[in-house]
C-alpha cells in the first residue's frame, strides 16, 4: 500500500436534515467547533419506514469530512441541533485518500495528523 493509500484516522459521517436551513446550521456548527474539515450539503429524496408507514420526504444530505475520533462529539452536536427524533448518524472510515487532502483535513479538525 502506498503512502497515499495508507489507512487514515479520518471518516465521512452522514446525516440528513429536513430543511436547507437546518442542514446549513448543523454544518456551520460543526465547522465552527472544528469537528469537520468540510461539510457538503445537497438536496435529496428519501424513502424509509417510520412508525410502520412508508415515508417519502425531501431532505438535505450532509456529508461530513472529519476524524473518526470526533464521531461522538459530532453525534452530540447533531442531536442538539436536529429536529428529528432519530437523526441518521453513520460513520464510514476513510481507508485511503490523497496525502494532500488528508493533510489539509488534519489541519482543519481538532487533533493531530501526520501525513
Amino acid at each position: 500500500m502506498s503512502e497515499q493509500s495508507a489507512k487514515t484516522p479520518f471518516a465521512v459521517v452522514l446525516t440528513t436534515a429536513g430543511s436547507q436551513s437546518e442542514a446549513e446550521a448543523i454544518a456551520a456548527a460543526l465547522i465552527d467547533d472544528q469537528l469537520a474539515a468540510c461539510v457538503s450539503v445537497f438536496p435529496m429524496q428519501s424513502m424509509y419506514t417510520w412508525e410502520g408507514k412508508v415515508q417519502h420526504d425531501a431532505e438535505w444530505q450532509l456529508v461530513i469530512k472529519t476524524r473518526l475520533a470526533c464521531f461522538e462529539a459530532i453525534a452530540h452536536k447533531v442531536k442538539a441541533l436536529h429536529s428529528y427524533e432519530t437523526p441518521e448518524l453513520i460513520a464510514l472510515p476513510i481507508v485511503a485518500g490523497s496525502a494532500e487532502y488528508l493533510g489539509w483535513m488534519g489541519t482543519q479538525v481538532k487533533g493531530e495528523f501526520m501525513p
